[in-house]
């Protein structure tokens, strides 16, 4: 994985949470997950679709 190991990827991790701050870390998440969620959602219906024509 580009040659990082995991104490560089610990230092990231650091950066990124000294930069945004854990609560802005966390509300990212919680929106990329809801954004997984529904593109995982919308692919099963497609697939149901495709599936009954």
């Amino acid at each position: 994985m580009f040659g990082l190991g995991v104490p560089e990827l610990l230092i990231l991790l650091a950066i990124i949470v000294v930069l945004f701050g854990a609560g802005r870390i966390s509300k990212i998440a919680g929106e990329l997950g809801s954004g997984l969620r529904s593109l995982r959602e919308n692919l099963a219906e497609k697939s149901e679709d495709d599936h009954q024509n």
